[in-house]
């Protein structure tokens, strides 16, 4: 397997963000550190076969340090467990370099909805729009105060009069109704989601049902999307053919592209394994993909020109990939 790039932090501070969440502030020992870009990512290496991503939440203009906000989750893979209940202030971790496959766009406005947790990414966001003076109104949805992330910060931060705390324990959640700025679309705003599933679906879906456009609508996805149904292109083998060697692999429909091509000694990139990082994004030479990925836009995978090779498969007999 190709040897994917890491940088070495140490763990500088950890801080309650909240009852069910932590903040961990990670340095690098020179001091230098990748610049990024509001709504970027990185992946943290917690073990030999325990990778996670976790957004950035500091602003992009506080360079020398990363800070991630992660809530922990009993019920998932052990990535947050791992984190809080083994990490300590002094030591070292192995991270990747910086990706962002969820960018601010260039618009006249903007209007960020975040579920819980998923105020990480926004919370950059809102940083970087205040400091280049951009029009926007940051909607964070929570159970309640305690159980909150970051709430202190968002009170505390210059743009505290921008940002507005909804409390499902007060009656007032997402169920109740969209944001203001929501009911009446405008062509000339950008709307940004990100929180667990069910909410992100249920913004979504209102948000389109009043008359927003699917383009104008940017979320990120925590968890992979439910798979599509066996059947089809989804449960049929297919070839991939690597464009180096001209040698092509059979997948079994009960396996990845990237399970055959390790398996065979085929270096190739991979991090999270669920299409959510973007990590193992391979060109595609020839064929049509079936996408699986929560990376790529709906443009880029009308074009097929990539595949996350962790999990997406073929709609044709062959895929020719430039490995």
């Amino acid at each position: 397997m190709k040897t994917v790039e890491t940088l070495d932090v140490i763990v500088h501070t950890i801080s309650l963000a909240s009852a069910t969440s932590r903040s961990y502030e990670l340095r690098a020992p020179d001091g230098a550190l990748p610049s990024f870009e509001a709504g970027a990512h990185i992946d943290v290496h917690l073990g030999p076969s325990l990778i996670r991503q976790y957004s950035l939440c500091n602003s992009p203009q506080d360079t020398g340090r990363y800070l991630i906000c992660v809530q922990r989750d009993d019920a998932g893979r052990g990535g947050s467990r791992t984190l809080h209940r083994d990490l300590t202030v002094g030591q070292r971790l192995r991270i990747s370099p910086p990706r962002n496959h969820f960018p601010l766009v260039t618009s006249s406005r903007y209007v960020l909805v975040a579920g819980g947790i998923g105020i990480t990414p926004l919370l950059s966001m809102a940083e970087a729009l205040a400091a280049r003076g951009a029009a926007f109104v940051l909607h964070h949805y929570t159970s309640s105060q305690a159980t909150a992330p970051l709430l202190e910060r968002l009170q505390t931060s210059a743009f505290a009069e921008r940002t507005v705390i909804h409390r499902s324990d007060q009656g007032d959640s997402v169920r109740a109704g969209l944001p203001t700025e929501l009911l009446t679309p405008d062509p000339d705003t950008a709307v940004y989601v990100c929180g667990p599933d069910g909410f992100m679906t249920h913004v979504t879906a209102q948000a389109t049902a009043v008359g927003w456009q699917p383009g104008q609508i940017h979320t990120e996805r925590f968890t992979p999307a439910a798979p599509p149904p066996a059947g089809g292109e989804a449960g049929t083998e297919f070839t991939v053919r690597i464009a180096s060697t001209g040698i092509g692999y059979p997948v079994p429909a009960d396996r990845t592209i990237a399970d055959v091509l390790t398996a065979n000694g085929v270096e190739v990139e991979l991090s999270c394994e669920q299409g959510i990082c973007g990590a193992c994004l391979t060109p595609v030479l020839v064929g049509e993909p079936d996408h699986r990925d929560e990376v790529q836009t709906p443009d880029e995978h009308a074009a097929n020109t990539q595949i996350t090779i962790c999990c997406s498969r073929a709609r044709t007999p062959e895929l020719l990939l430039d490995l």
